[in-house]
């Protein structure tokens, strides 16, 4: 199909101002390309964005804290030189269990279970910095004899047995295992494996028994490891801070970015992509496109189904990509009280995942299309580090909220607030007076989500962390390795390799793909 485009043109047009498009659009320009991109809302950032939710009070709209972008990212593109400060960093994660006391992870629990814990601890990072390079490469193809894949197939291997006999044993009996048996087989402390088990299935759809669980885990260790010596990190001025830093980078490489302008779809010409049509009915030309959108939303909204083969689109439509994690957001007039925790607890992160078993009945209700009646949460009490996030001596409250459907069984109309009031009163259980203090709130559904920031189905990694949607095969066979069916057409998104989090990994290695291809 053939299609006028407009006599605008650039080398490349990316859609979406998020992390990632920010990322590959200053990789890009840094090497001579002439880019564009183009956001659909009115400031840069995708879900990476700090917003005022209650007159006064600011907060990250979705993610909250800043772990898995990589040093060498953070340092090529000069962010602190472009504004990105830290209110507070390798932050502490105390884990709230409401029949003892509060416990802070790092010091793993009591009797055996601390020492079984800087074992364990010690073997993870020995494997997540084993495992960490390959987030930052181009995953092989499988079934090639192309040099590039085999060798990086040999690389992958030869990362492995590095490890060492024992170790490298270790990793192949675990990798494919659920959490809750690994954290079975190594502690006892019912509070120090909810805590541990909570990193394995946050924004996931998965439970501790779920296999694969492991493998979420891992990901998420690889990537702290490459980030570096920051740990658990609060951005000054919220996660936006982080968009922001990133679009003055991309800015001063050349790019030029426009807000507030949606894509209503790619255009097509020769039978490859070759520019945008705005929502306004503008058209700009362009060598390649590279979709910051999640893949279903590139290719069945902005791209069409038209234009790609059949089993490719039944293969798209089939992606995983309901989400199960919400935001509860909550303007508080004093500092919450949590019972037992101090104020250097209260400057880093609070999990309610008590146990084992309480996350695995939280995600069982799931499964039906209800929300758990007691929730799973990450709290942080962002003003304690950056109190110009609320009027002078007030506060602000953000918590991931889990396990709670995209596809709510009775729908979101009537239980939004329902289940806000319950989110309210398991916060209440372990800071009491939490209630009353509270002068505004806002809660964020995996349907808000979606519409708020364009991610179909409100999943926060744009396609689940499974096996078979994971890394060679990440979004799905046909359109790995940050290319698609469609010839000058790329992906960037959390949706590619190597997945969700605020890292810019993926939109790093897209912007690689476009540079190789042309």
């Amino acid at each position: 199909m053939t299609e006028p485009v407009a006599s605008t043109r650039y080398d490349c047009i990316v859609i979406g101002a998020g992390h990632n498009g920010l990322c590959c659009a200053a990789t890009l320009a840094r090497a001579g390309r002439s880019v564009l991109v183009v956001e659909a809302q009115s400031q840069v950032g995708g879900a990476a964005v700090t917003r005022e939710f209650a007159p006064g009070f600011k907060v990250s709209a979705c993610a909250h804290l800043v772990h898995l972008m990589p040093a060498d990212v953070m340092r090529d593109l000069d962010l602190a030189a472009h504004g990105l400060d830290w209110a507070g960093q390798a932050l502490t994660t105390t884990a709230l269990s409401g029949e003892s006391s509060p416990m802070t992870v790092a010091e793993g629990g009591v009797g055996s279970d601390n020492d079984a814990y800087a074992s364990y601890s010690a073997q993870m990072s020995r494997f997540a910095r084993a495992l960490a390079p390959l987030l930052s490469k181009v995953p092989p193809r499988l079934g090639t004899t192309d040099w590039n894949d085999l060798s990086a197939l040999a690389g992958l291997a030869w990362r492995i047995r590095r490890l060492g006999r024992r170790d490298m044993r270790e990793l192949l009996r675990i990798g494919g295992m659920n959490v809750h048996d690994l954290l079975e087989e190594h502690f006892s402390g019912n509070t120090l494996q909810g805590a541990l088990a909570f990193d394995a299935i946050l924004g996931t759809n998965f439970g501790p028994r779920s296999p694969g669980t492991v493998l979420t885990l891992l990901y998420r260790l690889a990537a702290e490891a490459a980030s570096g010596t920051r740990g658990l990190a609060q951005p000054r001025g919220g996660v936006g801070a982080v968009s922001d830093a990133l679009a003055k980078a991309a800015v001063a490489a050349g790019v030029h970015i426009r807000p507030g302008s949606p894509v209503k779809r790619i255009l097509v010409e020769s039978d490859r992509a070759a520019g945008v049509e705005l929502e306004s009915g503008e058209r700009i030309a362009a060598a390649a496109v590279v979709s910051n959108a999640d893949p279903k939303t590139t290719f069945l909204e902005l791209l069409g189904a038209a234009h790609l083969d059949t089993g490719f689109v039944r293969r798209i439509r089939h992606l995983r990509a309901r989400g199960l994690a919400a935001k509860l957001h909550l303007a508080l007039d004093r500092v919450p009280a949590f019972s037992g925790v101090a104020d250097s607890g209260l400057r880093g992160r609070l999990l309610i995942a008590p146990s084992l078993q309480y996350l695995e009945r939280a995600y069982n209700h799931s499964k039906y299309g209800e929300y758990s009646p007691a929730p799973a949460m990450e709290i942080t009490v962002p003003t304690m580090n950056d109190p110009d996030l609320a009027p002078a001596g007030k506060h602000v409250l953000s918590a991931i909220v889990q396990y709670v459907p995209y596809a709510l069984k009775d729908g979101w109309g009537n239980e939004r607030d329902r289940f806000m009031d319950l989110c309210i009163g398991v916060l209440e259980r372990h800071a009491p007076g939490l209630g009353a203090s509270i002068v505004g709130a806002e809660l964020l559904t995996p349907v808000d989500i979606e519409h708020e920031f364009r991610i179909s189905g409100g999943h926060w990694h744009h396609g689940e962390l499974a096996f078979d949607q994971f890394f060679m095969v990440r979004p799905v066979p046909g359109a790995t390795q940050h290319r698609t069916p469609l010839p000058g057409l790329f992906l960037c998104g959390a949706g590619c390799h190597p997945g969700g989090g605020v890292m810019g990994t993926a939109g790093r290695n897209a912007a690689r793909q476009v540079l190789e291809a042309a």
